[in-house]
């Protein structure tokens, strides 16, 4: 399945995204972006040179294979400024979990709102007998716990830590439009 998204730009002056799978061409920009300190904290699997570029792009591949990982990168213009994915334990299941990361550079601009919507809203539409949908962080993220609030993720309960993140994490809920 190769699915690609496309986020307008905003009256507010951001510009367009596009969400598309990851792709080979990917693995240096990516490689540069975790060399953040911050994205590596909050992440589990870390890329530090090409073989684990080449690796972490091998999981997506995989998760779009068997339907259990949907991962997008995120971009603008050409530039490589995130990731978006749907993770779910079981195919199909009426639950599934989202999960982002902004590069540093880009951080601040809007970008992981506009992408987590984006995918959202295709999940709910796409993907059969989704009603659920989860937003987990550590308790000391802020800017993801800003970034559920914008996007309609509901805070719903204080979840105790679990390695390999010490603290305890929030979980926020977003649940399906009904029709009609």
């Amino acid at each position: 399945m190769t699915v690609e998204l496309h986020v307008d730009p905003t009256p507010a002056g951001h510009p367009a995204l596009a969400l598309r799978p990851w792709a080979d061409s990917d693995i240096q920009p990516l490689v540069d972006i975790y060399r953040d300190p911050l994205l590596r904290k909050w992440t589990r699997l870390h890329v530090t040179g090409v073989v684990d570029g080449a690796r972490w792009l091998a999981v997506q591949s995989d998760g779009w294979r068997t339907g259990q990982r949907l991962s997008f990168a995120v971009l603008e213009g050409d530039l490589l400024v995130g990731n978006v994915a749907i993770k779910r334990g079981t195919v199909p299941s009426d639950c599934a979990e989202v999960g982002y990361w902004t590069a540093a550079d880009a951080r601040g601009r809007g970008i992981a709102p506009r992408a987590v919507t984006a995918l959202t809203d295709w999940a709910f539409a796409t993907l059969d007998g989704l009603t659920r949908l989860e937003l987990l962080h550590q308790i000391d993220n802020t800017a993801s716990c800003r970034v559920a609030e914008k996007t309609g993720y509901a805070y719903h309960q204080t979840l105790p830590a679990r390695p390999p993140f010490p603290l305890d994490g929030h979980q926020h809920v977003r649940e399906a439009p009904r029709p009609g």
